[in-house]
């Protein structure tokens, strides 16, 4: 898939086939998170990918906004040392893991990680030492039906040239 097709049709998907996610797709969808960009170099992500049935329910009881995490395939944790652009690293990581599914043919969901109450624990969860700050969890899997991004802005709604020109009111 090209790059802009993966763009235009990756969307957030919460429902997933009964069917497991290969080892070898889990290792690129990662491949492609580390390979994002990052300040000065640092590189601070860790990655945490979860198959357990178990575990995967226990995620979606944790995460209140993820509760469909227990019916993914897998999941991928976002986990960045703290430095001080570790958010923008992780939240760039974690895109591309996203466009990465899409290019598969996987169905991602990005569930918030970063500030939320229950980030201590899911690290305990998932023996992540205290220095390391959730970015996401990404759940995973085969999608149960097709679906399409809800953009709802035009282009020439939000691109500006040069400066934002403010409207006056009438």
């Amino acid at each position: 898939m090209e790059t802009f097709d993966a763009i235009t049709k990756r969307a957030s998907v919460r429902e997933y086939q009964s069917k497991p996610i290969g080892k070898e797709l889990l290792e690129k969808l990662v491949d492609a998170g580390r390979r994002a960009p990052t300040a000065r170099a640092v590189e601070p992500w860790e990655f945490v990918v979860i198959q357990n049935e178990e575990t995967l329910n226990k995620l979606g009881q944790i995460a209140n906004t993820g509760r469909f995490i227990k019916n993914s395939a897998s999941c991928i944790a976002v986990f960045c040392k703290d430095t001080k652009y570790y958010l923008e690293d992780g939240c760039a990581a974690t895109e591309n893991i996203l466009l990465a599914a899409t290019a598969l043919g996987l169905g991602a969901c990005w569930v918030a990680g970063d500030k939320k109450p229950y980030v201590d624990e899911v690290a305990k969860l998932l023996g992540v030492p205290p220095e390391l700050k959730l970015i996401s969890l990404i759940s995973l899997g085969w999608p149960k039906q097709q679906t399409e991004q809800a953009k709802t802005r035009r282009l020439s709604e939000l691109i500006h040239w040069e400066k934002i020109a403010i409207k006056e009111e009438e």
